[in-house]
């Protein structure tokens, strides 16, 4: 099934065809209206030289009028097997269809409406037939059923002519054009963004991002600068400066050779102070009874430190370099760097 692009906006259709993928684009007067353009015969040129396959109006009111339209635009140096004539139904309109292709014109009769006119449309030799699905169905009618019709008559008869699913207004729309199988579909880029969207599909791709960074990324990569830090020897008030400072919620202990000998931790000064009262952030913190923290190497993947938080049930982990303190991370470190 080809993808058209629906549009008249150039900054999106140049962004719509960075994909790659797309067949071609269809346009009208009433988008390029709404788009303030009025240079026509200048914006088709260009658009012309963006797009694989181009579908324009060709205008007029008898069958004379639209082949003469049709082959003016030809004369501004289109290429006739890359430019498609969009004609709207009418006895006239098949009239023209039939002289235009006989003249190796490339013909997409649109504004269809009924199996009759798609009839009218694949006899006259249409290389596309274009019913309105959301148009039909804001008057009540069974659209889906319509372009079924034509696609089954296509088929049936083998009729050299590629029903466009169009007037596409949602995802949906796009889902129930694959199902009946229709050989075109033209889609607006704000629907078109949304295809590959899903929400399962989201939560399964940042878990792979997620997963690869842990086995990729090392503790040091995401440790920040600053290494919250204090000796035995100096006061709790002095440790609750350096985890101010730090942006911690807790703070190194370490020994002269700057060897890790314990942490103090927020949860730490609140059970101090409920047990002690206010004035035991003078004491040295060498007066409390330190445990071993729970270290790092720099040169780990943040896997293992992941796995370590997990195991510990910890918020923090002192980051240690040859044994040295060179820094901490937490969870919030992880997570930011999962984000």
């Amino acid at each position: 099934m080809e993808l058209y692009l629906d549009s008249a906006d150039i900054k999106e259709i140049e962004e719509a065809f960075k994909l790659g993928s797309i067949a071609g684009l269809t346009t009208t007067p009433t988008f390029m209206h709404r788009h303030g353009i009025t240079d026509i015969d200048g914006t088709i040129l260009k658009l012309a030289k963006i797009v694989p396959v181009l579908q324009i109006e060709a205008l007029g009111q008898t069958s004379d009028e639209i082949v003469k339209e049709a082959l003016r635009q030809d004369a501004l140096g289109l290429d006739r097997s890359k430019t498609v004539y969009k004609i709207p139904i009418s006895l006239e309109g098949v009239k023209a269809c039939r002289i235009l292709v006989d003249q190796g014109f490339l013909v997409n009769i649109h504004l269809v409406y009924t199996l009759q006119q798609a009839y009218m449309a694949m006899n006259a030799g249409a290389t596309y037939v274009c019913p309105l699905v959301g148009r039909l169905q804001d008057q009540g009618h069974d659209a889906l059923s319509l372009v079924q019709q034509c696609v089954e008559a296509v088929n049936y008869y083998g009729y050299d002519t590629k029903i466009m699913f169009s007037s596409v207004r949602n995802v949906e729309h796009v889902k129930n054009a694959i199902n009946i199988g229709v050989h075109t579909v033209t889609v607006p880029w704000k629907i078109m963004k949304q295809l590959t969207e899903n929400h399962f599909t989201s939560i399964g791709t940042q878990e792979f991002f997620e997963h690869t960074r842990l086995m990729t990324l090392r503790v040091g990569d995401i440790m920040g600068s600053i290494n919250p830090k204090v000796k035995a020897s100096q006061s709790i008030s002095d440790a609750l400066v350096a985890m101010t400072e730090g942006g911690f919620g807790a703070v190194s202990i370490v020994d002269d050779n700057d060897k890790a000998i314990g942490i103090f931790t927020d949860g730490d000064l609140r059970r101090l102070v409920s047990s002690k009262g206010g004035s035991a952030i003078s004491n040295a913190l060498s007066s409390l009874e330190m445990k071993a923290p729970q270290t790092i190497d720099s040169s780990e993947l943040l896997y293992a430190a992941h796995a370590l938080l997990r195991e510990k049930q910890i918020d923090t982990l002192v980051v240690t370099q040859s044994e040295k303190v060179v820094g901490m991370i937490d969870v919030q470190d992880i997570l930011k760097a999962n984000a």
